[in-house]
């Protein structure tokens, strides 16, 4: 198999955005790429698949200045036989035009196996369901993020059927899958896995898969070990002012999964179990749903836990996990609301006034699923903990500490204190925002998808950051499509589900 190695650099005015000397994929291979969010794997590749724009970026490619290299035959050649996926599909879907007609634009038109590819990515849904589906002209709220995720696939997997039917070699092809599966559970994301790799045996093209879910590495080992000759594993990470390319070995992760560290007993001398730190009642309604909580047996139930518990609660994408956690801190209103925080009672009718007084950063915590959601983009790191309730010097010291572990490198550089949260990584944005949170000590600790946009490494303390806090008697509500992992590690009689229902 041939190897494409590239020195890239993409500047904006005067900052540098990423600088990397090699970045290699492999003709005729399946590439996963893992990193941090924001490290530079989505700019790589769409300065190597000629995506930016030449007026707003100052760019090279071994040497060559963009606009050249989007002039060279191999460029144009791989734009005309590949895909891209964005990590993102709003940004590629048309709000004028109805799904269908995407489907079908360009040479997709010249190629069939859309109804089959549309059945298995939904699953096998009814056709009228799907027809239905397609009628749409895609806005923000509709259709959900995993099926606009799911669409694009579907017109990647077209493109795929064009190129192995004109028998187009597999070296000028370049499909790019950016967080392919991001919105999607692990049944879905097996789903697409499978096709993606049937139409590869059936005819081998070039593909980088980027993505954070390191649990796509148990799938292919138990599923599609058959394919590990052609399939590359590497991880992108910092070393200065550059971003280098190395290999993953995956029995990093496996062996550490088959090792994964187990909850404790929390100390008894830090909690008092009879007192639950959330009761919520099942059957709240919102958004015109009716949302219940099942146990392991599929019973409704309601949701308790009490000190030193995590608990996990689980369920399709789109199903309104993080409704549930917002509504938990009083961000979203619900009807039918019974629900009990460290002994404050709560219903529909309680005011935001009370929220503040008593919930937030007091008896209950929420790590937001997407740290911009929580961070200040104009604040400093130092100065996103001003305001927090940290005086006395226990507090501010173990901030300290906490800092030190979760940003090992960062805290060699004084200069990092003083920068911008906007031009921080995604990856570094995320452990802000958890640290931000946890450090406050608050009897309920929210994590929705609190994994979001971190390596293996980051994983891995973030982790022992929470079950710290469990063992300190913290009870944890915890929202993630990590099944994998937290599935190791949370009991199975503490896993509830979520069920959604039209009223």
């Amino acid at each position: 198999m041939n190897t494409n190695n590239y020195s890239i650099h993409i500047r904006k005015e005067k900052r540098s955005l990423v600088r990397i000397d090699s970045f290699r994929f492999f003709s005729g291979e399946i590439t996963f790429l893992f990193g941090e969010s924001g490290i530079g794997k989505s700019l790589i590749s769409r300065a190597l698949y000629g995506l930016l724009d030449p007026q707003e970026l100052t760019i090279s490619i071994n040497d060559t200045p963009f606009k050249q290299y989007l002039q060279n035959e191999k460029t144009k050649h791989i734009r005309k036989n590949s895909f891209f996926v964005f990590q993102e599909p709003s940004s590629h879907l048309n709000p004028l035009e109805t799904l269908s007609t995407q489907l079908n634009e360009g040479d997709l038109s010249e190629t069939g196996g859309e109804d089959e590819l549309l059945s298995r990515l939904w699953d096998g849904a009814d056709q009228l369901k799907i027809k239905d589906l397609l009628s749409i002209y895609p806005k923000p709220h509709r259709p959900s993020g995993g099926e606009k995720q799911r669409i694009l696939l579907t017109m990647a997997f077209k493109k795929i059927n064009l190129i192995q039917k004109k028998s187009t070699g597999y070296s000028d092809t370049f499909f790019v899958f950016d967080e392919p599966t991001g919105s999607l559970d692990n049944h879905y994301r097996n789903i697409f896995l499978d096709i993606l790799f049937e139409k590869f045996e059936h005819n081998p093209f070039s593909a980088l898969i980027i993505t954070h879910d390191y649990s796509i590495i148990s799938e292919i080992y138990k599923r599609h070990n058959n394919l590990l000759s052609q399939i590359r594993f590497n991880e992108l990470s910092r070393n200065g002012d550059r971003v280098v390319q190395n290999d993953f070995s995956p029995d990093k992760y496996l062996n550490w999964l088959k090792n994964a560290p187990k909850l404790t007993p929390p100390d008894q001398n830090k909690v008092t179990p009879d007192n639950p730190v959330l009761v919520l009642k099942s059957g709240l309604q919102v958004f015109g749903y009716k949302l219940t909580f099942l146990d392991k047996n599929q019973n409704q139930t309601d949701i308790k836990i009490y000190p030193g518990e995590m608990v996990y609660l689980k369920a399709p994408s789109g199903t309104g996990k993080t409704t549930i956690a917002k509504i938990i801190m009083g961000l979203i209103p619900a009807n039918n609301l019974n629900m009990e925080i460290s002994g404050y009672k709560i219903n529909e009718k309680t005011s935001t006034h009370f929220y503040k007084r008593k919930i937030w950063g007091k008896a209950s915590g929420l790590v937001f699923q997407h740290a911009d959601e929580a961070l200040n983009r104009k604040s400093t790191v130092m100065e996103t903990f001003k305001g927090l309730p940290l005086k006395r010097k226990d507090r501010i010291s173990n901030l300290k500490n906490q800092f030190n572990h979760l940003f090992i490198k960062e805290s060699q550089d004084k200069s990092f204190l003083k920068k911008q949260t906007t031009f921080l990584s995604g990856g570094q944005k995320q452990r802000l925002n958890i640290l931000r949170t946890v450090i406050l000590n608050t009897k309920l600790l929210i994590l929705d998808e609190p994994l979001n946009g971190l390596d293996f490494e980051s994983i891995k303390v973030v982790l022992q950051m929470f079950m710290e806090r469990q063992q300190a008697g913290t009870g944890i509500l915890l929202i993630s499509h990590n099944e994998e992992i937290f599935g190791k590690i949370v009991p199975e009689d503490k896993i509830y589900y979520l069920q959604s229902e039209i009223l």
